[in-house]
């Protein structure tokens, strides 16, 4: 047996012991990487090389937007911006049979496009929506698992902090702005598509209906969330015609974010610090994660591994339905026990050259990955937005899963389509020639 392949089964394994022993997913990276690296070179020059390798991994402009995101969405989330798009959802929706469904979904896209989070779109949607819809006769884990689902459309519709994360582990060959358009379709597609699952579900459950509002009440709604509304095509539009960077549009967005959140009277300046200090401590976990996982990545180029994975399925395999089915098949596992942004910056150096060897386009790639592990979001056992939208919902994760099946198998089909149709992602990027 090969030093390499002893490596790469002392790398895996060391990982995922550290995992089922319940180290946490930064450490447990840095621990392999660091163990499997000492058995190929001396101990000072291994462990030099590590922290050398974390530090070069997070010397980049491109990751300085991330910590301006993560502060925009915290100001968003405690700026009352939720409850504006949630008001102008419903009336322009909320007169449908199901109505509030639909507004659960339509106000998490909405809201986790603008905040490019998540987290904070499943807390802030689900903490408002859920007790509205159980008084008005929606089961509570249904409505729990619409806004797990519909969360995470927010991380497809740009401005996004984990296309960021790809762009950096693509290594260049996926442009921010180019990934930023080519989420749109398949994020309004996956919201679309759940949609239609609530459609089906409030036919046969008889869910009751909101009333009509009339045209003025809409229009005031929109006004009421035209400025929250406003700031999408600011940051997309500025960044598509080249008028400033994705760095320089998330500083923009916080400017923008606290100014509105000020003028609405939704945030004092005293409130300013302690939003400071949560933002930071999110950036502190999500930077470190960052910084051991582009460690590992450099040491899966030291052992040859993306070369060897390469050169197996498409000698072994050979067609290249196949070897997409088995990647997805792949992150869809990885999804259920690992978070999104280790797993992008982990495997998209592994895959990456895999599909692109088969011809599928870098930008294409990073869609479907996303919108693969964004189903692993939603799943146990350490799906985020999983334990975080039941918590909100005040329920167990085991009461959610039954109506969060058919949203996931939904979910799957969309996966299925971005990825064997890839003008869904590649039509706007081209329409804007990036």
């Amino acid at each position: 047996m090969g030093i390499e392949v002893v490596s790469i089964l002392l790398l895996f394994s060391t990982f995922f012991v550290l995992l089922a022993y319940g180290v946490p997913v930064a450490y447990s990276i840095g621990i392999s990487t660091t163990v499997t690296l000492l058995l190929n070179i001396p101990f000072m020059p291994g462990i030099t090389t590590v922290c050398q390798r974390m530090t070069i991994g997070i010397d980049s402009f491109a990751l300085l937007a991330i910590p301006f995101f993560i502060l925009a969405g915290e100001i968003m989330n405690r700026g009352g911006i939720a409850n504006r798009l949630i008001q102008f959802a419903k009336s322009l929706i909320g007169s449908l049979p199901g109505g509030l469904a639909y507004v659960n979904v339509l106000a998490a896209m909405l809201f986790g496009a603008i905040s490019g989070s998540a987290v904070a779109a499943a807390s802030a949607i689900g903490s408002i929506m859920t007790d509205r819809m159980e008084d008005e006769g929606y089961p509570r884990p249904f409505s729990a698992a619409v806004n797990i689902t519909s969360s995470t459309t927010g991380l497809l519709i740009p401005p996004s902090n984990i296309l960021i994360v790809y762009a950096l582990a693509s290594g260049g060959t996926a442009s921010v702005a180019a990934l930023f358009l080519a989420g749109y379709l398949p994020g309004i597609l996956v919201g679309l598509a759940l949609m239609v699952v609530v459609a089906i579900v409030a036919s046969r459950k008889q869910f009751s209906r909101g009333q009509r509002v009339p045209f003025s009440q809409l229009l005031q709604d929109f006004r009421s969330a035209f400025f929250s509304l406003l700031l999408l095509i600011i940051i997309v539009g500025g960044i598509v015609a080249g008028i400033f960077t994705a760095t320089e549009a998330a500083g923009i967005a916080v400017v923008y974010a606290l100014v509105l959140a000020l003028v609405y009277q939704t945030i004092s300046i005293k409130d300013v610090p302690d939003l400071l200090l949560n933002s930071a401590k999110t950036t502190a976990i999500v930077l470190f994660l960052i910084c051991t996982s582009m460690a590992m990545s450099w040491l899966f180029s030291f052992e040859r591994i993306p070369q060897l994975l390469t050169s197996f399925l498409l000698d072994q395999v050979n067609n290249p339905i196949a070897i997409f089915i088995i990647i997805n098949l792949t992150l869809l596992v990885v999804g259920t026990f690992m978070d999104i942004t280790p797993a992008i910056l982990i495997f998209t150096p592994i895959f990456l050259p895999v599909v692109t060897a088969l011809g599928m386009h870098p930008v294409h790639f990073g869609i479907v990955m996303v919108l693969n592990l964004c189903i692993g979001l939603c799943t146990p056992p350490v799906g985020t937005i999983l334990f975080v939208g039941s918590g909100v919902a005040k329920i167990s994760v085991s009461n959610v899963i039954r109506p969060l099946v058919p949203l996931l198998l939904t979910m799957i089909l969309v996966l299925i389509l971005v990825t064997f149709f890839p003008q869904l992602s590649l039509w706007l990027p081209r329409l804007f020639n990036f």
